[in-house]
């Protein structure tokens, strides 16, 4: 076996796997001018600006993954033609424009709901929680024009979810790749011009343009498929996706909770500096998750299909082997950041200064690990169309509410990290892995009565 596939680095794998680099790359660029150009009462605002923001997760009600897991299912048995044209079983077809044009209508309900609340929760935010030291710091037009930015940006996520289901995955990470460069540059270019918190809207801006690019060279197909007459066959919203649904989307505002949520409190209980030392920390560790996610997050067209085929040995075979791969990948990078962050101490105490310490950087870098692999886990399971991780999901998210409130205040960052580790590695970890063993062994359970009636064509 060669090196590449013992590393499991197809072409999906390796375009998401360069997309996340860059954006490690570029967020330590970013990080870098954060430190040169920006306060640490304005690195505050930044990266508690960046939490709100993240905000948009409630909006979008993990329906991006139901609309991969819903394409991937039908398209087994439909072809997808390079002219744009679709070919196959029409009771298919007719389901796969219904996926779509279902899509688009939540996602214009969801981004112009999300400019609606969003613009004035933060307005009131910032405003109640300013300082004479903060008065200085001209907020609002970032704040705005990052919402307004965010919501083009919603509004364009279904289509990649949907054209990555339709098997289309290696062509959309290499379009993650070019968003990473577009973001990271874009990110770079206010900074530079000393207008630092419109970082985030450029940022933004530079995605959503990058993935225009991408879309418009498929107009065809989301065009063809936008007008396809469905009929009879439309998917029936409330008794095939939103059971499915409702369940991603309380996990999913629930992932923010366990990660985001300790930015706005600091920046709440302890001020700006003490938000933006575990804001720029908590990112760090944020992109080390996504950088392993790299060899699983491709993995979940591939997924959806073995299981509509009901192929269980071969979909086991592949999850472990792909998770092996980027629990490997994880503690390599995991080490090498825990050695630079204790040599950055001595080399450029300034950059130190502005991340919580080595030895709380290391808590936060083993809570990120035990998220790292709860996200792979359920990964897998929802691509039965089902999420088995919501009371999972539910308890470490109240767990972790409860103890910011209580620590965050009296302690800082040394309680927010404290509380992120115990809710995430000590209660959620444990917990996911006891729902993976029991639905593996639900799913393996039906390989000998499947070779008894044999695998549907």
């Amino acid at each position: 076996m060669s090196t590449r596939n013992a590393m499991g680095l197809d072409g999906a794998v390796a375009y998401t796997f360069l997309a996340r680099l860059v954006n490690i790359a570029g967020s330590i660029g970013t990080v870098l001018l954060i430190v040169r150009f920006l306060s640490p009462v304005e690195q505050g605002y930044y990266y508690t600006l960046l939490s709100l923001v993240s905000l948009q997760l409630v909006f979008e009600m993990g329906f991006s993954f139901v609309i991969q897991q819903l394409a991937a299912h039908e398209c087994i048995h439909l072809m997808l033609h390079k002219d744009g044209t679709v070919s196959g079983d029409p009771v298919a077809h007719a389901r796969l424009a219904s996926a779509l044009q279902l899509s688009l209508r939540w996602y214009t309900v969801a981004a112009l709901a999300m400019g609606l609340i969003l613009i004035p929760l933060g307005m009131v935010f910032f405003a109640r929680h300013a300082t004479p030291r903060t008065a200085q710091v001209a907020w609002k037009g970032p704040w705005i024009t990052a919402v307004a930015a965010s919501m083009l940006g919603l509004w364009c996520t279904p289509f990649y979810s949907f054209i990555e289901g339709c098997g289309q995955v290696r062509a959309v990470a290499s379009m993650r790749f070019r968003q990473a460069i577009a973001t990271s540059v874009f990110a770079w270019v206010p900074l530079l011009l000393h207008h630092g918190l419109y970082s985030p809207t450029l940022a933004i801006a530079g995605y959503v343009a990058a993935g225009a690019f991408f879309l418009a060279k498929r107009r065809r197909l989301l065009d063809g498929l936008l007008r396809y007459p469905v009929r009879g066959a439309a998917i029936e919203w409330g008794r095939e996706v939103w059971p499915f649904q409702w369940r991603v989307a309380v996990s999913w505002m629930c992932s923010y909770f366990t990660v985001q949520i300790f930015i706005p409190i600091l920046f709440a209980c302890r001020g700006a500096v003490e938000a933006g030392q575990i804001g720029m920390s908590i990112s760090i560790t944020a992109y080390m998750t996504v950088l392993a996610l790299a060899w699983t997050s491709p993995k979940a067209t591939p997924f959806g299909r073995l299981i509509a085929r009901r192929q269980f040995e071969k979909l086991d075979r592949l999850f472990l082997r792909t998770l092996g791969q980027s629990m490997a990948v994880f503690g390599v990078i995991a080490l090498s950041a825990a050695g630079f962050a204790v040599i950055l101490t001595s080399v450029a105490p300034k950059l130190a200064a502005r991340m919580v310490s080595p030895k709380l950087f290391a808590v936060l870098m083993l809570a990120a690990g035990a998220n790292f692999i709860v996200q792979s886990l359920a990964l897998l399971l929802r691509s039965f169309k089902s999420e088995p991780f919501l009371a999972q999901s539910l308890v470490v998210a109240s767990l972790t509410l409860l103890l910011a409130a209580f620590t965050a205040a009296r302690w800082g960052n040394t309680g927010a990290a404290l509380s992120y580790f115990v809710a995430t590695a000590v209660v959620g970890l444990p917990f996911a892995l006891a729902i993976f063993a029991r639905a593996r062994r639900d799913y393996l359970s039906m390989i000998p009565l499947l070779i008894c009636v044999g695998e549907p064509d």
